[in-house]
């Protein structure tokens, strides 16, 4: 008994198989024996396989004459002979129709990053390398007339621009982003265990969503490229998250729950984090070790501020005691974890949010004590008690307050829902409205738009003015 075998290669095969397991598949389905019968070795013979290609199919038809072996006959497979009397064993170097080329696994994953088309799921796709990124490239043009320009005055905003919804908890923080072509991004933090960044300057927005904490997003802040964000949240963990991809690139347990995060002005791969702890931790973001600890018999860290050059620090605890707080600010030197002054702040209020002066050897110190203190940021850190900013609220909220890049106006929140705004070196009310219906907590001045802030509110409202 004689018969022939027909064996068909369909274009609907997957792209991923290789020419030698096609090839390896194939033998076996055609060396099925068809009939019983001695099996005893026998002379093993075949004619020239022929391959036919049939109009435009697709379709590579191989012909075989049947093989005997003894009294069983045997359909074995033969491999075509191509005209250009390639080896049989090789892969053909012609591509025909319909038959699409093979994908190597590495560049797959890479292809993989994006949607394919799901009619031509195998076809080559433009990968993350070459596509614009989307929340970092763009200049918001309305910053474009500004950036070439030297600031000018801090103002005062009358109206609202633009309000942004999306938070499900307070909005403890919102920051722009230091990076002056990339000011339009605005970073905010919320106990809703999510920080997001938005377009702040035109759209109103939501770019990207951050949900990498399983806890209370506490604080939040840029790092000085703009390309990473710093956050630290009551699942004791404190993550540097890149603001394209949204991918962890550092994540540590601190052991406690996190109330602060800072980074250090000159080492930025070095960052503190306090909280619920007597301790407070520096990491080093480049090995994810703790390379010091600042030891203090107190409960609780409220704030962190570096002062300039990075040398000293300022913390601010819930310390306090029967008629005064010795322990309220503490001064901290960075290299030897030693405390330089605890004698800074004599009253009995704690102060929940601390800042900066950009040009002045200064700082301020939000009190519960419905004022603003100001304070020299040269040691011995004495207190100007001529210079107080008082006629706003606090009353236990962490109200966070901001100085004007040009350090002439102090911007400061307020419980009762209303923004202030003072001017700095005669410490008098300049102008104050109606913010929020809830707690007005986070407030910002943006570093080139004249007389634009940001607000947040307890109910995690952010509103944007001008």
């Amino acid at each position: 008994m004689k018969m022939s075998s027909l064996v068909a290669y369909e274009d609907s095969e997957s792209e991923e198989e290789s020419f030698d397991q096609r090839e390896k598949r194939t033998s076996v389905l055609v060396q099925t024996p068809t009939c019983e019968g001695n099996q005893d070795a026998a002379t093993l013979f075949c004619d020239q396989t022929v391959l036919e290609a049939k109009g435009s199919s697709s379709a590579l038809h191989f012909y075989s004459h049947p093989c005997e072996i003894g009294d069983k006959q045997q359909t074995p497979l033969c491999f075509p002979s191509f005209s250009d009397g390639s080896s049989s064993g090789k892969r053909p170097a012609a591509v025909y129709s319909g038959v699409r080329p093979y994908v190597p696994k590495r560049q797959r994953q890479v292809l993989s990053a994006d949607p394919a088309d799901p009619k031509h799921p195998s076809e080559p796709v433009v990968g993350p390398q070459t596509r614009q990124n989307r929340i970092l490239s763009d200049v918001s043009a309305r910053l474009k007339p500004y950036l070439d320009k030297k600031p000018g005055a801090a103002g005062i905003p009358r109206k609202l621009l633009m309000s942004l919804e999306g938070h499900h908890g307070p909005a403890n923080t919102v920051q722009w982003c230091p990076v002056l072509c990339l000011s339009h991004l605005l970073l905010s933090a919320s106990m809703d265990k999510t920080f997001k960044v938005w377009d702040g300057a035109e759209s109103g927005r939501c770019l990207r969503a951050y949900t990498c904490h399983s806890g209370a997003v506490r604080d939040a802040c840029w790092t000085p490229c703009g390309r990473r964000l710093l956050s630290g949240s009551f699942d004791n963990t404190a993550v540097i998250t890149d603001v394209e991809t949204g991918q962890q690139a550092v994540k540590v347990d601190n052991q406690f729950k996190v109330m602060c995060v800072v980074l250090h002005p000159d080492s930025p791969d070095v960052f503190l984090c306090g909280g619920y702890s007597s301790e407070v931790k520096a990491w080093d973001s480049r090995c994810c070790k703790v390379v010091k600890v600042y030891k203090a018999g107190i409960q609780q860290t409220l704030n962190i501020l570096f002062l300039r050059g990075g040398q000293d620090f300022i913390t601010s605890t819930d310390c306090v005691s029967r008629d005064s707080a010795d322990r309220t600010l503490i001064a901290w030197d960075f290299q030897t974890t030693a405390k330089v002054s605890n004698q800074i702040y004599h009253e009995r209020y704690t102060c929940p949010s601390l800042a900066l002066h950009p040009q002045e050897e200064s700082f301020v110190a939000q009190t519960n004590g419905n004022y603003i203190a100001l304070f020299s940021s040269q040691k011995p850190y004495r207190m100007n008690k001529r210079r107080r900013f008082e006629g706003h609220k606090v009353e236990g909220f962490a109200v966070q307050s901001d100085i004007s890049p040009d350090g002439t106006i102090l911007a400061s929140g307020s419980s009762t829902g209303f923004a202030h705004f003072y001017d700095f070196h005669n410490a008098r009310m300049l102008h104050s409205f109606q913010a929020h219906s809830q707690p007005c907590l986070g407030v910002s001045q943006h570093p080139i738009l004249p007389a634009t802030v940001v607000t947040s509110d307890w109910a995690g409202e952010i509103k944007i003015w001008h």
